[in-house]
């Protein structure tokens, strides 16, 4: 048998339809209003393993604050769209194959 199992803690910011998903597979969720959102991520990044936020929700973010973040690496951050899809993540796949010159 093995010792103790570290648990990642995973915590979706976003806005209330798509966070009771998120509750429902175990996350924590914050639904912030939209000028505290900021200070939310900014305030749980040392908390957590695993950011995940809608794409408005990270366009409320500070570019400086969210860069810094996704640089550091930890926490893990992942921009997601919400449930009705108002507004679209970034098309990371279509970035690389535009930077890796692949995209016609």
């Amino acid at each position: 048998m093995t010792g103790p199992v570290d648990v990642a803690v995973v915590v979706f910011i976003g806005d209330e339809v798509s966070a009771a998903g998120f509750r429902l597979a175990g996350a924590e969720v914050l639904v912030p209003e939209p000028d505290d959102v900021e200070d939310s991520f900014l305030a749980l990044r040392s908390e957590t393993d695993l950011v995940l936020l809608t794409a408005d929700a990270a366009g409320r973010i500070g570019k400086a604050h969210l860069k810094g973040a996704l640089r550091a690496g930890r926490p893990l951050i992942a921009i997601v769209p919400d449930c009705r899809n108002r507004v679209a993540p970034p098309d990371l796949e279509h970035d690389l194959r535009r930077i890796l010159g692949l995209e016609l």
